[in-house]
């Protein structure tokens, strides 16, 4: 069974780009490396997940609870867990994430304003996914902080990783969610003890090698 490593980070914080960059280097010191993403949109298994983000439950994020909402994801996992990447896994010595089970707790639990709550919720959570579904705990969370402005300057013209066009997804189209995402994100992640990695100053994005240096140092 090889290492799982996850990167984390909410919407424009260079987690395809740096998953791909650490894929490469360790394949450069001659590990067996392999990258995957979550959701698995090119599966089936992302049915729920698409008309979600796609507004088909509502426009608002809010329009469906963090518990349902999280089912939606934590279902897409399980099955392509079951299809492809339980294999891949264990044909690797390293197999990289874009997003995990994290992102259910950084964009679902943001949903949450009571302290109490928001940690049954994390607590529920991990025992469906790590639990109940038996998917494998990560051995490390590298979570890549972007600033909220920096991430927005990013974020214009990105295509929609659903469709390939220019509309945004529900998540992406609420800079207040956005923000609450974001702010959540960094009190689970001191919270939760993941490994922060700062991605930019002042509202300004770090360059994309000197972040990559930073990810395979800390990894390695």
């Amino acid at each position: 069974m090889g290492k799982l490593i996850v990167i984390e980070g909410v919407d424009a914080s260079g987690k395809e780009t740096q998953t791909e960059l650490l894929r490469k280097r360790l394949e450069n010191l001659g590990k067996k490396a392999a990258r995957i993403s979550f959701p698995d949109y090119n599966s089936p298994s992302s049915a729920l997940v698409k008309l979600y983000l796609g507004g088909e439950l509502g426009s608002d994020p809010n329009a469906v609870n963090p518990y349902a909402a999280a089912i939606f994801y934590a279902a897409d996992r399980f099955v392509s867990y079951k299809m492809s990447w339980g294999r891949i896994l264990e044909e690797n010595e390293y197999v990289i994430a874009d997003r995990y089970v994290t992102s259910n707790i950084i964009y679902q639990a943001a949903k949450i304003d009571s302290p109490e709550e928001k940690d049954e919720f994390i607590d529920w959570l991990s025992d469906l996914e790590y639990g109940r579904l038996e998917l494998p705990r990560p051995d490390g969370v590298l979570f890549l902080n972007m600033e909220p402005a920096a991430a927005s300057k990013l974020m214009a013209g990105r295509m929609n990783k659903i469709t390939g066009e220019g509309e945004r997804d529900i998540h992406e189209r609420s800079e207040e969610y956005l923000l609450k995402a974001y702010n959540n994100a960094c009190a689970v992640a001191e919270k939760l003890g993941w490994t922060e990695i700062k991605c930019s100053v002042a509202g300004q994005p770090r360059p994309i090698d000197e972040i990559s240096e930073e990810i395979a140092e800390k990894i390695l």
